[in-house]
């Protein structure tokens, strides 16, 4: 019986792979282990992203005993060639529902189809896969509360048992992997499903997860399982993470979160369009300020010089890391379209540029969140206090003073709010560059002027 092709994306793991099984069904216990490298995607992809991506490959082919197949190419020439070439009569891959992904994937379908090969989807990246959860009419769900709870009724399957020890990985001719992009002094974590789980098991074992509710909220203690990227590359599938959550507040505000990416990937799969345009059509009339000045003043937020502590050192851990935390996405991208008046798509593509954990669905909903304009009942009224959330979420300063060195001298608290401290001023970090409050109120009437087209999201 001739080999099936496995055929790995966002799924770079070899524990909980429905699609993984399948194949090495097909194949009798053999298959190649594929991955593509796509000049479309790889071009797109920053430094950060494609550094993170390289190490978890090196990882899954440290698993597979070296037995990786990588190509360089057109997914929809590459990977026909390598099911031909070695007579399988199938690909299997986890489902894609991503815009791009899915079309791809229906490219090379025809293609396979052409020579008489199937493509094969099991499973997805989600615990359940985009278009399953829906209204009792059918329609899909537009705002997070009610689908999380239709979503939490819905439920989803166990995780999938492990690959047999003595499964065989056909090697056919490959490509070299790229040389890893010079990330200067930004240090990426341990990559890959190994560490993946061993930063899981620390999670829990430490009693983070039970401590989740309000430790996720605090990126000056870390109480965040650290495993977004893992998620998004699919070195761990969410659905291995459930399978372990109990009835706890902490494990039930986590599996909340686990939600929230369900979501995002579910909207963007019945509004493809959202990728790059508002969820809200109604409200692309909102202004916003182009031109010079608000370039230097994209400049200053993209650098981490506004002038607010608490934005500078989140964008400052973006560069630093390649990485934010998610109280600090909030508040740096609340800052950019509702102090500064940008449009939201440019904070996305910085996000997506630098984010090791970047996944467009979460990325692009999550600035849609933030600028009023997506998935959200009461969008425009919310403006984040800068200084207040400082105040509240790192009330010691510790986390500013960790990115912001030029106030590592300030004690305390009073780290968020350096220019009332007239005596000892570190002189080289900047005045705000805007007034929070004057802002807020700028706004609050630009929205206000399209406010009488917006009705709630059902």
């Amino acid at each position: 019986m001739p080999p099936a092709v496995v055929w790995f994306r966002r799924d770079l793991r070899l524990m909980d792979n429905p699609a993984l099984l399948d194949g090495l069904a097909a194949g009798d216990g053999a298959a190649v282990a594929l991955f593509v490298l796509d000049p479309k995607l790889w071009d797109k992809a920053g430094p950060v992203r494609r550094a993170y991506l390289l190490g978890s490959l090196r990882s899954l082919d440290t698993a597979l005993g070296g037995h990786l197949v990588i190509r360089h190419g057109d997914p929809a020439v590459v990977v026909p060639e390598v099911a031909q070439h070695t007579s399988a009569t199938s690909v299997h891959v986890a489902a894609d529902f991503a815009p791009l992904g899915a079309a791809r994937d229906d490219t090379v379908e025809q293609h396979l189809a052409d020579r008489s090969i199937a493509l094969v989807r099991t499973g997805s990246s989600y615990a359940v896969a985009p278009g399953r959860v829906t209204k009792s009419d059918g329609t899909p769900y537009r705002v997070y509360t009610p689908f999380q709870r239709a979503w939490l009724t819905h439920g989803w399957r166990a995780p999938a048992p492990a690959p047999a020890t003595d499964c065989e990985w056909v090697v056919v001719d490959g490509d070299q992997l790229p040389v890893s992009p010079d990330l200067g002094g930004l240090h990426l974590p341990e990559v890959g499903e190994a560490a993946a789980l061993d930063r899981w098991e620390a999670f829990v074992s430490s009693g983070a997860l039970d401590r989740y509710s309000d430790g996720r909220n605090r990126p000056d203690l870390m109480g965040t399982s650290g495993l977004s990227a893992a998620l998004r590359w699919g070195e761990i599938h969410p659905r291995t993470l459930l399978g372990e959550l109990g009835d706890s507040k902490g494990h039930e505000v986590f599996r909340k979160e686990l939600a929230w990416r369900e979501f995002y990937a579910d909207v963007l799969h019945h509004h493809p369009n959202s990728a790059r345009h508002s969820l809200r059509p109604e409200l692309a009339d909102i202004e916003v300020d182009v031109g010079p000045d608000a370039d230097t003043r994209f400049a200053a937020w993209a650098a981490g010089r506004t002038g607010y502590p608490f934005v500078d050192a989140g964008m400052r851990q973006l560069l630093a890391e390649g990485w934010m935390h998610n109280r600090l996405r909030m508040v740096t991208a609340s800052f950019l379209v509702k102090d500064l008046h940008l449009d939201w798509t440019r904070g996305a593509r910085h996000f997506m540029y630098w984010l090791r954990d970047g996944d467009l669905a979460s990325n692009q909903h999550g600035w849609q969140w933030a600028a009023g304009t997506g998935t959200d009942a009461a969008p425009y009224f919310r403006v984040f206090n800068p200084v207040a959330q400082g105040l509240r979420f790192d009330p010691q300063g510790d986390y500013v003073r960790k990115y912001v060195p030029e106030l590592g001298d300030v004690p305390g608290g009073g780290v968020h709010e350096p220019w009332l401290r007239k005596e000892g001023m570190p002189r080289d970090y900047p005045e705000r560059i805007v007034d929070h409050a004057v802002e807020r109120e700028e706004a609050l009437a630009r929205y206000s002027a399209v406010r009488a087209s917006i009705g709630p999201l059902t």
